[in-house]
């Protein structure tokens, strides 16, 4: 067989191709890989079935011959997860490509453990399983969302559970599968499309218990996250009392059971009444028993001899209180004839000191035509209008100039005029 690269010009045989395939192929030797048994079927003693990634839409199909098969286990079947050790075969006749089986059994329940207590331990070191980030449930949400599978017990547990509570509990349910490998993006698709609602206050993510492997899901590192960084609160309700997926780790609450679930989500009606109507009892007592202390300490004010008969008070106070008002009109008496004593020794030296006492006396005051009153002869040139007032009225004059010194007295230098 030639080794030269097929071209245009000299091309392969599809019997060279395939046998170059073939030997490519049984190069690869043995591997062991794991993965979910998503079809399992058994024909003339053969088995075929398909094998898909567990995280990844992945498949490849094998077959098992029937010398291999009576050594495996004999509950194989479809849905389980398991490791087997395969061969790639090419069938160079037919050109297609098999997985041949050599070995297959159930992954290991201390593996799945192993590998499960690794990611706890370092969910828990990032503090996702932390009581301090969990948050409280609100007293009683306007809508519950729940997550769940379709047509359920456990959704026919916590609907029923919650309604009998609170009958007018309003719910959003999102179905998903809740086992298989569709359970996580389903259920992180759920979780998102609730977490988005702003109606609803908090979150039940349900199933009604299951073996370990079927609850492998809720252990996801995918959806633990998730759940931690939601902003609603989330309940985990998945199993019962020994079922502990990592799921109840992150949730701000776990339920045992669906019924606990709807327990813990919503009061119960009938509890809140009578809570109410013990507090309402506890209120009217409280007040009951406030007011007939308040009237026990009046009648026991009432009583005593000052509110009984006060006119002792009066009598009592009388003669101090007529003292009083006698020396007050005293003071009043005295405070008045100061006053105006003093009134009359400033009326006396208001007068004294008044222009008009020394205009009695025959003095004159001379003012300007701006009303100034005149103290030089500069301030009356000749011609000047001038008013001279004096104690009964004002006359108006001329100034006839200054009067020289020996002229000073002669009476006749200024004429007056009404």
């Amino acid at each position: 067989m030639s080794d030269a690269v097929g071209t245009a010009e000299a091309p392969w045989s599809v019997g060279v191709l395939g046998q170059k395939l073939k030997g490519w192929i049984d190069r690869l030797g043995q591997v062991w890989v794991e993965g979910e048994i998503t079809q399992w079927g058994v024909r003339g003693g053969n088995c075929y079935g398909k094998l898909k990634d567990l995280e990844r839409d992945v498949t490849v199909s094998f077959q098992i011959w029937s010398s291999v098969k009576s050594r495996l286990p004999d509950d194989l079947k479809q849905g389980d997860r398991v490791i087997a050790l395969v061969k790639p075969e090419y069938w160079v006749k037919g050109g297609s490509l098999t997985m041949q089986v050599l070995a297959m059994r159930h992954v290991g329940l201390g593996d799945l453990l192993e590998r499960l207590e690794l990611l706890r331990r370092t969910l828990a070191a990032e503090g996702l399983f932390s009581p301090a980030r969990k948050r409280r449930l609100p007293f009683l949400p306007r809508r519950i969302g729940l997550i769940t599978g379709k047509d359920s017990d456990a959704e026919k547990d916590v609907l029923r559970n919650a309604q009998l509570r609170w009958p007018n509990v309003a719910f959003r349910t999102v179905h998903a599968a809740v086992q298989g490998d569709r359970t996580v993006p389903e259920v992180l698709a759920a979780l998102r499309t609730l977490d988005d609602d702003p109606e609803v206050d908090v979150i039940v993510i349900a199933r009604g218990g299951g073996d370990f492997q079927n609850l492998l899901g809720f252990s996801d590192e995918r959806l633990i996250r998730a759940v931690a960084a939601a902003r609603t609160p989330v309940v985990s309700a998945i199993g019962h009392e020994n079922d502990r997926p990592l799921l109840d780790e992150v949730a701000d609450l776990r339920a045992s059971t669906p019924t606990d679930a709807a327990k813990r989500v919503v009061p119960d009606v009938t509890d809140e009444l009578n809570r109410v109507v013990q507090a309402r009892a506890r209120i009217r007592n409280r007040i009951t028993q406030h007011v007939r202390t308040e009237a026990d300490r009046v009648a026991g004010l009432r009583g005593r001899r000052v509110l009984v008969d006060g006119a002792w008070i009066v009598e009592r106070r009388a003669d101090e209180l007529t003292r009083w008002a006698a020396r007050s009109a005293e003071l009043v008496d005295r405070a008045v004839a100061d006053a105006a004593a003093r009134l009359t020794e400033a009326r006396g030296h208001l007068r004294a000191l008044s222009p008009l006492r020394t205009l009695e006396r025959g003095y004159a005051i001379v003012l300007d035509e701006h009303g100034e009153a005149l103290r030089r002869t500069e301030q009356a040139p000749d011609g000047a209008r001038l008013v001279v007032r004096v104690v009964d009225g004002a006359v108006a004059a001329v100034s006839g100039g200054p009067l020289h010194r020996e002229d000073a007295g002669t009476a006749g230098a200024v004429g007056a005029r009404s």
